[in-house]
């Protein structure tokens, strides 16, 4: 028994990783374990929203990859940013964005997340995400799927 025992903990993990899914999003830098990460709507319309809340509920469960939606940035490691990025919430998600300790990974979810989707040239929206922080992964989709949300958060997680 404690033989058997010795050569697990000597020899580690042997399973290999899982196979990508089909269709899932460029592989975003990984980090080890399990990820906490913090919502940030920057503008939207919801629709993204209700798309990250059922990838979090029962039926798709992200929570099983190791991904954690947190309250504060301060314990974050990502963010995952939804919606074009108003005037209002420019320094907003700057700040939010500052205060994630580093390594720190940014997900655009969404595409006005993107490029602005239908709100581009609006009054009131400053512009992507990516023109107000550095994005590492984007999600498509108007909304996206939540099977697509997983799978970016599966290559986040390296699960």
């Amino acid at each position: 028994m404690w033989s058997l025992w010795r050569r697990i903990r000597r020899t580690g993990r042997a399973a290999e990783p899982a196979p990508a899914a089909p269709g899932a999003p460029p592989p975003v830098p990984a980090l080890a374990g399990s990820v906490q990460i913090r919502h940030v709507d920057a503008g939207s319309c919801n629709g993204c929203e209700v798309e990250i809340g059922s990838a979090f509920g029962p039926v798709h469960d992200a929570e099983r990859y190791g991904a954690r939606l947190v309250a504060s940035p301060r314990h974050a490691d990502a963010l995952l940013v939804t919606g074009p990025v108003t005037r209002n919430m420019a320094e907003p998600l700057r700040r939010t964005f500052e205060a994630v300790p580093r390594p720190r990974v940014v997900l655009a979810v969404g595409d006005c997340a993107r490029d602005c989707g239908v709100f581009a040239g609006a009054y009131g929206v400053t512009g992507p995400v990516g023109a107000v922080v550095p994005v590492d992964a984007e999600v498509p989709g108007c909304p996206p799927r939540p099977e697509e949300i997983v799978a970016a958060l599966r290559a986040l997680t390296g699960r």
